[in-house]
């Protein structure tokens, strides 16, 4: 259950970095709340799955899933770039985070 809370808290990572981005400065209300309310739902459900992980492993995969998903969402819905470079070592954080769910059980 842990896990899937940990998982759960990275995602919402990514929605309240893309919401701060839509913020302006946080003069835009809509997407201030949603960032600043993302962001604590996301930090509540951390400091849950805290109870049961390894706070390095834990952090380390919250960390790599936000990374990865706003940097994805910024390829995919932004228009960022894809270089191939820059995709490997996205894959590379990819593989860093199922490794540690591998170690961990």
């Amino acid at each position: 259950m842990a896990w899937t809370v940990l998982i759960g808290a990275g995602l919402l990572e990514v929605v309240w970095a893309i919401a701060l981005k839509q913020t302006d400065g946080f003069t835009r209300l809509w997407p201030s709340v949603i960032g600043i309310t993302a962001a604590v739902v996301s930090f509540v459900m951390l400091s849950s799955a805290l109870k049961s992980l390894p706070v390095g492993t834990a952090y380390a995969v919250w960390v790599g899933i936000g990374a990865l998903g706003v940097a994805l969402a910024g390829i995919v819905a932004l228009g960022e770039s894809a270089a191939p470079l820059r995709v490997g070592f996205l894959a590379l954080i990819l593989i860093g985070v199922v490794g540690l769910k591998v170690v961990e059980g």
